[in-house]
């Protein structure tokens, strides 16, 4: 009896560790309706990094429970290097894509544009600007998923929601860097000098420059004395009677 056979008789086999995993996916996705409530607009970055962290759990269960994703998604090259500029309708492996610039170049055609979401490893990376709008945006497409999620599901449901978590993840983390508070690009969230002039507000650059200032002073040297001979000291007081 062939495997398909095999398979047709038994009918439908739930895959090893999903009903666990799943079980796991669902407690985690649960808990994100607790953060969600908790932020606000002008929130801390710093109130931004438990559903940072809750996101990555639930993304890295969901990754789980999908199917091995390649890199490039190329089944030719499938760990292979991914296409910073991969144009619209394209794959991400770059070994593909230059041979189709290539292709192009010699036929005299012109490139498509640069698409229009990346991916990191495989999982979209949204573009901004990231805001709690955006955030929310991307919890309510995972929370309408989360209900159809079931032990026979197909494959290509935990793949969305893998990739609707990574997209959720992203905004969340970039949302718990330091905000730019001084308009230093060196440093982003550096303390804000309150005596430094506008445009330096950055307590760092402030502090590198005032040193700067003083160590192009040139040092006033005193004579060179000659052996056997004695500094004369010009004394600021007379020096009491004795």
């Amino acid at each position: 009896m062939s495997p398909q056979d095999q398979h047709g008789s038994r009918g439908y086999s739930v895959p090893t560790g999903r009903p666990y995993a799943l079980k796991e996916l669902q407690a985690s996705l649960g808990s994100l309706g607790d953060h969600q409530r908790e932020l606000y607009d002008g929130s801390h970055p710093a109130e931004y990094d438990g559903i940072a962290d809750a996101l990555y759990v639930a993304f890295q269960t969901a990754a789980g429970l999908a199917p091995a994703k390649s890199y490039t998604g190329c089944p030719e090259h499938p760990n292979g290097a991914l296409d910073p500029e991969a144009p619209e309708g394209w794959g991400r492996c770059l070994i593909c894509n230059d041979r189709r610039r290539l292709g192009q170049r010699l036929q005299g055609g012109r490139a498509a544009g640069p698409a229009g979401e990346q991916r990191r490893l495989g999982y979209p990376v949204p573009e901004g600007p990231y805001t709690l709008q955006a955030l929310r945006t991307c919890l309510r497409t995972v929370e309408d998923q989360r209900f159809h999620l079931s032990l026979s599901s197909p494959a290509e449901d935990f793949v969305r929601i893998a990739d609707d978590l990574h997209r959720a993840f992203i905004v969340a983390r970039e949302l718990s860097r330091p905000r730019n508070a001084s308009g230093c690009s060196e440093h982003p969230g550096a303390p804000i000098d309150p005596d430094a002039p506008p445009g330096e507000a950055c307590i760092f650059c402030a502090g590198r420059k005032r040193r700067a200032q003083r160590s192009a002073q040139t040092p006033e040297m005193l004579p060179r004395i000659r052996r056997g001979e004695r500094r004369q000291l010009h004394r600021r007081f007379e020096r009491p009677p004795g």
